[in-house]
């Protein structure tokens, strides 16, 4: 037996209502084809549903057992139809937003403290991690988007810049660096270095810096975690230059930080959506809601600014 929804709308209401006039006039459709359509759902389950007389209409026990199964399948599917509704206009649904720890740290809890006020119904899911998993998740549609470091471009999704983030060293307690107001790329290459691990878009542009600035330094310390290069420096183990972003990351190290210049190197942190794909209703809003932040510029940390 397969009952169309158009089927059990009509029985549900005639049952409800006690008749076909008021039924009718509900659904409005005419009574002989609400009548037409009672009579298919009884040809098609071979049983009665109503007792008819003159003046009333009257469940028989199978009637009575559709008529639960009616209503708990037309209360499932208003309560879908609703709650697609809502998703369709974007008061429902799940943003996930691929990003690196320190925007997620720094950048995003305030933009989704203030959407999650305006729209409670969407979960938003973040996903940290390195900037190429970030890229990955987005062309894979894991995510989204992504919230996540623009250098080298990605090629195939839409880029838009968010913030500019400039490079600061990270000093030992103590240290004579610390004593300057300002360090060169070429002075930090002549102390021990602590580097974050080749997969690391950080990692890219340190190593272009000393390139610039006349070669990588001697000595170096690896890691792959930024806390564990917070601690190693706090150690006195080494220097190392990382964005202002990340200084949150490192908020438990007793560390100094100045800028570093010759050159000034900066980072692009930009949000990345895939070319040609409509995004869904929700992470569409989250999107307006990201592109249009200005209070986010006061919550960035020295050395970063909106784009």
């Amino acid at each position: 037996m397969d009952l169309t929804l158009r089927q059990l709308a009509a029985f549900e209401a005639v049952a409800r209502c006690g008749g076909y006039t008021a039924a009718a006039r509900e659904l409005r459709v005419s009574q002989s084809s609400l009548s037409r359509t009672v009579q298919e759902v009884e040809r098609l389950m071979r049983v009665r549903l109503f007792e008819r007389t003159t003046r009333s209409l009257r469940r028989t026990a199978e009637g009575d057992a559709l008529l639960a199964a009616a209503e708990r399948v037309l209360g499932t599917h208003r309560a879908e139809m609703n709650r697609l509704d809502r998703v369709l206009r974007g008061d429902e649904g799940t943003v996930t937003v691929a990003t690196l720890p320190s925007v997620a740290a720094v950048l995003l809890p305030p933009v989704i403290a203030d959407f999650r006020a305006r729209h409670p119904g969407i979960a938003v899911r973040v996903l940290d991690g390195m900037a190429r998993t970030a890229l990955d998740r987005v062309a894979s549609g894991t995510a989204d988007l992504a919230v996540t470091a623009l250098d080298p471009r990605p090629v195939g999704l839409s880029v838009r810049p968010l913030v500019r983030d400039s490079f600061f060293a990270a000093l030992p307690p103590g240290h004579a660096l610390a004593a300057q107001e300002q360090v060169t790329w070429a002075r930090l290459g002549q102390e021990t270095f602590i580097a974050l691990g080749a997969d690391s878009s950080v990692r890219r542009l340190t190593d272009r810096a000393f390139e610039e600035a006349g070669g990588a330094p001697a000595t170096a310390i690896e890691a792959g975690n930024v806390s564990t290069v917070g601690g190693l420096v706090a150690a006195g183990l080494g220097v190392t230059a990382l964005p202002s972003l990340v200084r949150v990351l490192m908020g438990f190290a007793d560390i100094a930080h100045r800028p570093v210049e010759e050159p000034v190197w900066s980072r692009e942190i930009g949000v990345v959506t895939p070319r040609g794909r409509t995004p869904s209703p929700a992470a569409a809003r989250f999107l307006e809601r990201l592109e249009s932040a200005p209070d986010v510029t006061g919550l960035l940390p020295e050395g970063a600014e909106r784009v």
